[in-house]
């Protein structure tokens, strides 16, 4: 496909449980109680479990191999703002658009805003990302 400035790519919805969350914590080894204990999370100023901010961002991230594939896992660079919480039972969606598409030899390089929201509109995630797609270059 060839990409342009303007163009959204395919967003991406995901409902946050509990489950992903336990489940992210054991592949991460991230067992900090705020994701995993009710009691804890529940003192703390969130007051409630929060989902790991790592989860969202593997969100967009899946997002971004939707849209442009092995070329994504193979150059994909993404830098990021965590902008607010995560909690289960959000309805998250992970966006993007592109901002500038650029040959470069026989490549092309592809600048995007990207970011996760809750289905209010809140802003979790917001930052850029770029891809280089081989032998795209028209």
């Amino acid at each position: 496909m060839a990409w342009s400035a303007g163009q959204q790519l395919p967003s991406l919805e995901k409902l946050i449980t509990l489950e992903q969350v336990a489940r992210y914590a054991h592949a991460s080894g991230d067992a900090n109680p705020i994701h995993l204990d009710p009691a804890f999370a529940a003192q703390s100023s969130f007051g409630r479990i929060v989902a790991h901010g790592m989860l969202g961002l593997a969100f967009v991230s899946d997002m971004l191999t939707q849209a442009f594939g092995e070329a994504w896992l193979a150059s994909g660079r993404l830098r990021v703002r965590f902008r607010s919480p995560a909690y289960p039972g959000d309805q998250v969606v992970a966006y993007g658009q592109v901002t500038k598409s650029v040959p470069e030899g026989s490549e092309r390089v592809v600048h995007c805003t990207v970011g996760l929201r809750r289905s209010d509109g809140q802003e979790i995630i917001t930052g850029d990302a770029t891809v280089v797609l081989p032998g795209l270059n028209d």
